[in-house]
C-alpha cells in the first residue's frame, strides 16, 4: 500500500512539473528590414518551435531559416543564399534564455506579465547575448508570449550589397509570438 501511495505521489508531482512546461510548433517569428528605398524585405516564419518552462523560468525558440516566407520569391532566394543567411550551412536560428524578472511574476495566476528575458541568440553560427522586454499572458492552460526588438545584422555576419545600398535595414525589427499549451 505504501508503495502504491508513493508511486501515485511521484506520478502526480511529475504531471504537475510537466504542466509548467508549455510548447508549440507554430510560433511566429517575423522581421521587417524595410528601408526608405525598399519596402519588400519582410518575412514571416509560422513554424518556429518554442518552449517555456514557467517553473524554471526558461525560454527556448528554434526557427528553420528556409521557412521564412517572403512576398517576393527572388528576395527569398537571396535570403537563403550563401552570401546572406547561408541556410544550407546554418539551417536554424535559436534562442535559449531565462526570464530574469521572475519575482515580479506569479505564473500560477491568470494575467499579463511584462518580463525581461536574457539569453543567447544564435544566427548564422554566431551567438550574441541579448536582453529584451517580453510579455507573457497566462490564461488557464494556455500561455501566450510575445516580444519585439531590433538586432544588428553585422553582429551575426549578415551583410551584402543590398545592406550597403540601403535596400535592407542594418537593424531589422524582429517580432516573436507564441501560443503554447
Amino acid at each position: 500500500m505504501k508503495r502504491t501511495v508513493l508511486s501515485l505521489a511521484i506520478a502526480l508531482l511529475s504531471v504537475a512539473a510537466l504542466a509548467q512546461q508549455k510548447t508549440t510548433t507554430s510560433a511566429i517569428i517575423s522581421f521587417d528590414a524595410t528601408t526608405a528605398i525598399d519596402n519588400l524585405p519582410k518575412a514571416e516564419n509560422k513554424t518556429a518551435v518554442a518552449a517555456i518552462d514557467l517553473a524554471k523560468n526558461t525560454v527556448e525558440f528554434e526557427a528553420t531559416i528556409k521557412n521564412f516566407d517572403f512576398a517576393n520569391p527572388k528576395i527569398q532566394e537571396h535570403f537563403n543564399a550563401a552570401g546572406w543567411m547561408n541556410s544550407d550551412q546554418f539551417p536554424v536560428a535559436t534562442f535559449s534564455g531565462i526570464i530574469t524578472t521572475p519575482a515580479a511574476s506569479d505564473f500560477k495566476k491568470n494575467g499579463t506579465y511584462n518580463v525581461t528575458v536574457q539569453g543567447d541568440l544564435t544566427i548564422k553560427g554566431k551567438t550574441q547575448k541579448i536582453t529584451l522586454p517580453a510579455s507573457i499572458i497566462v490564461d488557464g492552460n494556455t500561455v501566450k508570449a510575445s516580444a519585439s526588438f531590433t538586432l544588428k545584422l553585422a553582429d551575426f555576419g549578415v551583410d551584402g550589397p543590398a545592406v550597403s545600398a540601403g535596400k535592407v535595414s542594418r537593424e531589422p525589427k524582429i517580432t516573436v509570438y507564441a501560443e503554447l499549451n
